[in-house]
């Protein structure tokens, strides 16, 4: 029987259920069967919205660049970003990946105008009073290692914390950190796979 679950990983956890270099895992905060695994994954020190499942159909509709799944990060940079960053980005910014340099694909960046309500971070964001941060939100529909961090990085404003919000439709729901749901087939696959 296919299970779904959408967790919220935490900051310096991996994205795995099998243990490397002492580091925190999966499993030292999801229990599920033994067949279930995460679809892509989130950086050590990433955070936010992953899927877990059995179903491999699921993973390959989901990874598969073919598809092109929207997927939505919040982004707590250090600087004020501006309107010629934000177009940099959104035109494709070249990034280093895999010892190559590759554009990114078009993407769409908003600066969030407001105070960003987030989840606490364990341990916080170090914080410099005479560094400014700015929350952006970008959606993607690319996901190359580490590509965020770079694609800010070389906008020259660092990543300082990363959140998955979204992907496709499928949003984190209120979760907090270290906290799973339980979703059906259908509720997953239309939140996942619809367009829009």
């Amino acid at each position: 029987m296919f299970r779904y679950f959408i967790i919220y990983k935490p900051y310096q956890v991996l994205s795995q259920f099998s243990s490397e270099q002492d580091k925190n895992t999966l499993k030292d905060f999801f229990s599920v069967p033994p067949d279930v695994y995460s679809i892509g994954r989130l950086d050590f020190d990433s955070e936010g919205l992953l899927i877990l499942t059995n179903d491999k159909q699921l993973n390959y509709r989901l990874l598969n660049p073919l598809f092109n799944h929207e997927r939505e990060y919040w982004v707590q940079v250090e600087g004020s970003v501006t309107a010629n960053a934000v177009e940099q980005l959104e035109a494709g910014i070249l990034i280093n990946a895999g010892g190559k340099f590759y554009r990114t694909k078009k993407c769409r960046v908003v600066i969030f105008k407001e105070m960003v309500t987030v989840a606490e971070r364990n341990p916080p964001v170090r914080f410099r009073k005479m560094i400014p941060t700015s929350w952006i939100k970008l959606i993607l529909t690319e996901g190359k290692n580490r590509q965020v961090r770079k694609m800010t990085a070389a906008a020259g404003y660092p990543t300082l914390r990363l959140i998955r919000a979204r992907i496709g439709r499928l949003t984190l729901q209120a979760l907090q950190p270290g906290e799973m749901k339980e979703l059906s087939k259908e509720e997953i696959y239309s939140l996942c796979l619809a367009e829009g």
